[in-house]
């Protein structure tokens, strides 16, 4: 049985999502405070264990920002990040208004196209620095 929870994971969950799925390492401490800022999280559950997750983070008006989606890896490829990706969008889709920028980076292109992103380039390039 799977159960749909919408709100952000535990830091626990969160930190072995990113982890066995992937996804670069988060500290501890930046969890802790990182995550209770977010502005909408789902996670799933199997059996009391947390087999995908997704947020999303931004301002609330101007900018939404889709982070740490993550499946973990016994559960990939059967529609969990789907799933996920529904809830987010129709979290969304009630809360952003029509000229809002939302963005994601995406480990998998595919995945996300089917809701509708597109790559940014070559008008823009999505940018990152790691501190």
């Amino acid at each position: 049985m799977f159960k749909v929870i919408e709100t952000v994971a535990s830091v626990e969950d969160f930190l072995r999502l990113r982890q066995i799925s992937g996804l670069s390492p988060r500290s501890r401490e930046a969890a802790e405070k990182g995550l209770p800022n977010s502005l909408y999280g789902i996670h799933i559950q199997t059996h009391s264990t947390t087999i995908a997750m997704g947020r999303v983070v931004g301002d609330g008006d101007l900018n939404f920002e889709i982070v740490d989606v993550a499946v973990a890896p016994t559960y990939q490829g059967q529609g969990w990040g789907r799933v996920v990706m529904e809830h987010i969008m129709s979290y969304l889709d009630r809360e952003a208004l029509p000229s809002t920028y939302i963005t994601l980076m995406a480990d998998v292109p595919e995945l996300y196209e089917k809701f509708g992103f597109k790559l940014s380039s070559p008008e823009s390039e999505g940018m990152y620095m790691l501190k």
